[in-house]
């Protein structure tokens, strides 16, 4: 069996970002073999770009084993899942006046860079199913995560009916079959956490029926004690809650709980293109997070300063070539 993509980036990217892609694949490529499980955290639009089409067999593959992302990563391989031919791409997006930004709004059409989500068709979709989840949940007396509901969402079957694209191609779905644990920090801050606490406000459901950011914390903390003794990567794709949230894991168990056995996250990559001269924790290079107790002095370390949508493929492909 040929490897295309891995002969390519070996041949061609020998410099520069180029070059830290090739060296942060090979690296996780190395902790997969050395029996070591991999967090991916999902920041920004990862999903709505249709990352899924490889991340799904990524999953499938077992090259990932714990998943952190923004409820907005969470719920939009989903709406692409049910409302792909209602996505408007528009590629000249950079020309857009206030007034056809808002003729997109009247249209129902919210735009993420170049391309627009359709609020009927995939947020209201999802939301006529998953309202009655919640509500069946709360009146048995259930209380769960935010993506197991989205996983008995997709498992019950009830959005087959308006699948747009293979499900093969949505990596919620090749998660939810693996039963992946996924944290999903700053639910709230996502469309179905609008619309849950819409309905918390009209008194239709209780806060709590929808478990907490604390409790997705120490399910991790548990999570990782559990299968970190041979090692657990962190592969952060952009910036932001989906990769600041579990990487304190690490040092909430040592320093705070006193568990001076933690050990350190076993390699660390980040695709980034924020800038470390503003202050951010989202461009701060790898070598920072030694001083907060995240990594260790010899931990493998990567940062490729460039666009996710174009390296984490580029990435999961030279993986699935092994």
């Amino acid at each position: 069996m040929g490897k295309p993509i891995t002969d390519f980036i070996e041949n061609y990217f020998l410099h520069f970002n180029s070059a830290a892609l090739v060296d942060a694949a090979k690296g996780y490529e190395a902790q997969l073999n050395q029996g070591s499980k991999m967090l991916v955290s999902l920041a920004g639009a990862m999903s709505t770009a249709e990352i899924g089409k490889i991340f799904g067999e990524m999953i499938r593959q077992d090259k990932v084993h714990i998943i952190s992302c923004t409820g907005a990563n969470l719920e939009e391989d989903l709406m692409n899942l049910v409302a792909h031919s209602h996505y408007k791409r528009v590629p000249n997006y950079r020309d857009l006046t206030p007034q056809d930004e808002w003729d997109l709004l009247e249209k129902g059409l919210n735009r993420v860079t170049d391309t627009c989500i359709p609020e009927e068709e995939a947020f209201r979709r999802l939301q006529e199913h998953i309202v009655k989840i919640w509500k069946d949940a709360e009146a048995k007396g259930e209380r769960y995560f935010p993506h197991e509901y989205m996983y008995k969402l997709l498992l019950s079957g009830v959005l087959e009916q308006y699948y747009e694209i293979p499900i093969e191609n949505s990596w919620m779905y090749a998660a939810a079959k693996a039963n992946l644990p996924i944290v999903v920090p700053g639910w709230e801050d996502s469309t179905m956490g609008n619309i849950f606490a819409s309905y918390v406000l009209k008194g239709e459901l209780k806060a709590s029926t929808v478990k907490s950011g604390i409790e997705y914390m120490t399910f991790l903390a548990d999570w990782y004690t559990d299968n970190s003794q041979k090692g657990i990567g962190f592969f952060q794709i952009g910036g932001g809650i989906a990769g600041d949230f579990p990487i304190c894991v690490v040092p909430m168990l040592y320093q705070d709980m006193e568990r001076t056995d933690t050990p350190f996250w076993s390699y660390f990559c980040q695709i980034s293109d924020s800038t470390t001269s503003y202050g951010s924790y989202s461009g701060a290079v790898p070598n920072e997070k030694i001083t907060w107790g995240k990594l260790d002095q010899d931990t493998p370390k990567f940062i490729v300063e460039s666009d996710a949508t174009i390296v984490a493929p580029l990435i999961f492909a030279y993986l699935l070539e092994m």
